[in-house]
């Protein structure tokens, strides 16, 4: 296993244990769609776009809790750049 293996999967269960705990009340905005966080820290298999250069989720209504609150507190926040949410 190369080394960035092992960090990707180390990120992967750093977000999975931390998804069980509440979201920042100072997190503001909703998604914009940019997929940013779909490619954290690998791209999701279910991560889709659209013509108009938008992302989607194929499963989103059976998501899991990481990707409904990301970002769930601005520490763990890595795509502000790009990202609809904010914390204020």
């Amino acid at each position: 296993m190369t080394e960035e293996s092992k960090n990707n999967w180390t990120a992967k269960f750093n977000r999975a244990c931390s998804s069980v705990l509440p979201i920042a009340k100072n997190r503001v905005g909703a998604c914009n769609d940019c997929g940013a966080c779909c490619m954290l820290p690998t791209p999701c298999p279910f991560l889709r776009w659209k013509d108009d250069g938008k992302s989607y989720c194929k499963i989103y209504l059976v998501r899991p809790p990481n990707c409904r609150k990301y970002p769930r507190t601005e520490k763990e926040f890595i795509t502000k750049d790009v990202c609809g949410y904010k914390f204020v």
